[in-house]
């Protein structure tokens, strides 16, 4: 193992999940049912034993805090290891200072005490696995000064449309980068995840501080690509890119694919959380479960379909629920029909029975409301 310490990165001002977003940053959704989106690079960091992870939050930390902790429950050593939370002094969703970049040098006397030669950054708001190990040791024998993991793409037209794409050589070679306009079919996606040098990483900060005040890392990745060896590697593999409302339905409803969801999980690769001590989910003689996702603590009387359940959720006898990814403690009542939603934590469906919208614009129920 090489000595890396990794960086999860919080999301971009130009990225917003309707709805969700006003109750917690992307990081701490719940995603199928049982896991948080955080979970995800935390898990392959320490999968491939880094240790030492720096977590940085920009806004609305309460969930991140509580979710995350101590790093416990993330398999770290509990003697040379050890998970920091860092915060953002700019807090505000819409707030143009509110970059990766501000965070990072609102915690540089954190970052500077860094004595790992090497640092990975991942994003908090994708889903992918990979081992960084691999992905250090690519980087070492390029003798690249960056490199950039990116995911080809044959959907750029419709989906991405807030992500980065790079273009590259016959070499690998990263030549720029840029946004994706949705001009072009086949892209390949820029995953925000890198590794480089710790001392160019922060040298990397400083001058983008000092170009401007609303530079991004991958702004000024762009504006060092003639000065700088940087390579491209492509990840193989499921990979979600949670950066909009239609994307975090769609990233929970593909893994409802058996076969999918096998390249993500592997036997050898877990994916830790925080572990809910409840019990099994009852089923009713009158319950109906097809092809969904169902976790724990959960009562099913009526009939599910194509969707994610989360925990502690009550779906009453009549009731269906269809191709809708349902979040944590949700009442769903009698004779209530569900269908295409996202419905957020604690919310009862009780009085309206007819909740559908069209399939290609999935509708959300926010948090704790009752219909």
């Amino acid at each position: 193992m090489y000595e890396a310490f990794g960086i999860v990165s919080s999301s971009g001002r130009n990225i917003y999940v309707d709805g969700m977003q006003d109750f917690r940053p992307i990081g701490a959704f719940s995603f199928l049912g049982r896991y948080r989106v955080i979970d995800f690079p935390i898990s392959n960091m320490t999968n491939s034993n880094i240790d030492r992870i720096q977590v940085y939050i920009n806004n609305k930390p309460r969930s991140i805090v509580e979710h995350v902790g101590t790093g416990r429950h993330y398999n770290i050593n509990s003697k040379s290891g050890r998970l920091q939370l860092l915060f953002s002094e700019h807090n505000n969703n819409n707030d143009i200072y509110n970059t990766d970049i501000s965070c990072y040098m609102d915690n540089m006397e954190s970052l500077s005490r860094m004595s790992h030669p090497y640092v990975v950054v991942a994003p908090s708001y994708m889903v992918y696995s990979i081992d960084f190990d691999q992905f250090i040791r690519t980087h070492i024998e390029s003798g690249a000064d960056v490199t950039m993991l990116y995911h080809a793409v044959d959907n750029a037209k419709e989906a991405y449309l807030t992500c980065n794409i790079l273009e590259l050589n016959r070499q690998k070679g990263v030549e720029s980068i840029g946004a994706n306009h949705g001009n072009k079919k086949n892209q390949n996606i820029y995953m925000d995840t890198c590794v480089m040098k710790t001392e160019l990483f922060i040298s990397l900060i400083k001058e983008a501080k000092k170009l401007s005040s609303m530079y991004t890392l991958a702004d000024i990745l762009k504006a060092n690509c003639g000065t700088l060896d940087i390579r491209g590697v492509a990840h193989k593999g499921f990979f979600a890119s949670i950066t909009d409302f239609p994307s975090y339905y769609d990233a929970n409803m593909n893994l409802l694919d058996y076969k999918a969801a096998q390249e993500l999980f592997h036997d050898n690769w877990p994916i830790y959380t925080r572990t809910n001590d409840s019990c099994p989910t009852q089923y009713f003689d009158t319950a109906e479960v097809k092809n969904s996702v169902i976790s724990n603590g959960c009562q099913i009387e009526g009939t599910v379909e194509n969707s994610v359940i989360g925990r502690g959720c009550v779906i009453k006898k009549g009731a269906v629920v269809k191709n809708s990814v349902v979040l944590a403690e949700v009442t769903v009542g009698e004779g209530v029909h569900v269908e295409n939603e996202v419905v957020d934590k604690w919310a009862r469906l009780v009085h309206e029975k007819e909740i559908v919208s069209p399939a290609d614009q999935p509708g959300y129920i926010r948090r704790g409301d009752t219909l």
